[in-house]
């Protein structure tokens, strides 16, 4: 029985696998900041009450200038969008009926919405390093190329050396290059694609606002481009499709710089306690840089057995099933507080003991 895709909405894998799930859940399938967002958003909260009764700025407002300031770049060079998804979705029909490149494993968001436009999309597996000559011989008859960065689900980051002459190639050949830095917050600005912008007019940078600052509900993510591409972007958006209340809060998120080291500093070390953990049990653990790392047991043929018994348990890995070059033999597993990642070693170390030890 396939699984269905989930980071986060968990009861819909216990839905269907028939398992009864538990009064207590941990959701490790999802990965925003498990610190929470900034204290000022419940400090504050009573205050955002006014702005349900007047429509909000149909460019984003406050939050539009405040990302221009915060990158040192032009507003009409940014778009906002109810969540980084919708600018997917928006981005899409841009290339109707034309090519694209995929490195895969990658977010799902890609495909799904390029397929609606019948978009014939060429397949680069990489769990790792990129095979950058057959990514360029690709570029040359592409109209698109996304690269997740770091990616998702894997955590790796390629090398920004390595991007910018992806985005010179692509530039030469008049293909597109739409990279999703969602995780980026999580390491360092210097290794953004975005200060390099004004060289390379066919690059999209697509940021969201949920992983770092933990705000998912509110849904709040922007793109940086050309003026030219904001526009057409723009231009298959509904009006008013960012709210008042995560603009503001959008807003005042960006200049918790605190908050953010604070939250980086966290990520790893939770990331290399996890990491010691399940090297102990013999996994192979991918490096990552970001607030989730992906794993795979030392017998991949149990990995169903495993992942069912840890719903039992009320602990929910994100799968791989829907992941090319996963292909369900790895895990992913988001950084959560001390005390929840131990619940999960705990559960982990049950199983090992029972079904690794000789």
């Amino acid at each position: 029985m396939a699984l269905p895709n989930h980071g986060a909405n968990a009861h819909h894998v216990y839905e269907r696998l028939g398992i009864r799930m538990p009064e207590t859940v941990i959701d490790y399938s999802e990965n925003v900041n498990p610190l929470g967002p900034p204290a000022f958003v419940f400090k504050q909260w009573s205050t955002y009450a006014q702005l349900i009764t007047k429509y909000p700025d149909p460019l984003g407002e406050p939050f539009l200038s405040a990302t221009a300031k915060y990158h040192d770049i032009s507003i009409e060079n940014v778009i906002v969008g109810n969540g980084a998804a919708e600018i997917f979705a928006s981005l899409a029909k841009r290339y109707e009926n034309k090519r694209a490149v995929l490195i895969h494993p990658t977010f799902s968001e890609y495909e799904a919405t390029l397929s609606a436009y019948n978009v014939y999309i060429k397949e680069i597996i990489a769990t790792g390093k990129l095979p950058l000559d057959e990514v360029l011989d690709e570029v040359e008859f592409a109209e698109v190329i996304y690269i997740c960065r770091p990616n998702n689900p894997t955590g790796y980051l390629i090398p920004l050396e390595e991007i910018i002459q992806i985005a010179k190639y692509a530039k030469i050949y008049k293909c597109e290059v739409i990279l999703d830095e969602a995780f980026l917050d999580f390491i360092d600005e210097k290794e953004s694609f975005i200060s390099y912008l004004k060289d390379f007019p066919n690059v999209i940078v697509v940021r969201s606002m949920t992983k770092m600052y933990a705000i998912p509900g509110i849904r709040l993510g922007y793109a940086l481009a050309s003026k030219q591409i904001v526009n057409d972007i723009r231009s298959r958006m509904p009006h008013w499709n960012s709210n008042a209340i995560a603009t503001t809060v959008g807003a005042a998120c960006l200049l918790e710089e605190d908050y953010r080291m604070q939250a980086i500093a966290f990520a790893k070390e939770m990331r290399e306690h996890m990491t010691i953990f399940l090297e102990k049990w013999n996994c192979i653990v991918l490096p990552s840089v970001t607030n989730f790392i992906c794993f795979q047991l030392p017998v991949p043929a149990s990995s169903r057995e495993f992942f069912e018994y840890l719903l039992a348990k009320g602990c929910v890995l994100r799968h791989t099933e829907n992941f090319k070059g996963l292909d369900g033999k790895w895990f992913r597993v988001g950084m959560k507080e001390r005390s929840q990642l131990d619940y999960l070693q705990k559960e982990m170390t049950a199983w090992f003991v029972e079904n690794l030890s000789s």
